[in-house]
């Protein structure tokens, strides 16, 4: 008896100490929110986020069709004004996913009066 109960013991002890270390370091998986719902980032998409319990860490999941269509993070300023500072990031794939940051932010189409036709959300993170 004995030598390979030592090591038996060794080997569970480790692994269940592992258990526990990714137990606690595991991140937790944001949700993923596909924006505008079936229809995807489309026209009179302004109140889609109204009620949505999102979180810093969730995903936006863009999907439009990219050569009618794109989507640009801006301050409030640009969303009431539905502009764009010179230099703003432009995501124009067609399949664009923005990881939320706490706190609220703003998204608009830069097309010619896609903004002005409810082409744009607000989102505020806890």
């Amino acid at each position: 008896m004995g030598q390979g109960n030592g090591s038996a013991k060794l080997s569970l002890f480790l692994g269940v100490g592992i258990l526990c270390l990714l137990t606690l370091t595991n991140p937790t998986l944001g949700a993923i929110y596909t924006v505008g719902g079936a229809g995807g980032w489309a026209f009179n998409v302004n109140n889609w986020s109204t009620g949505k319990p999102f979180k810093a860490g969730d995903m936006l999941a863009f999907n439009y069709d990219k050569t009618t269509h794109n989507v640009v993070p801006v301050s409030k300023k640009g969303y009431d004004s539905c502009s764009s500072p010179r230099g703003a990031k432009v995501y124009q794939s067609g399949k664009d996913r923005i990881k939320l940051s706490k706190g609220p932010s703003y998204f608009i189409c830069t097309l010619p009066g896609h903004c002005q036709s409810g082409m744009k959300i607000a989102i505020n993170a806890a």
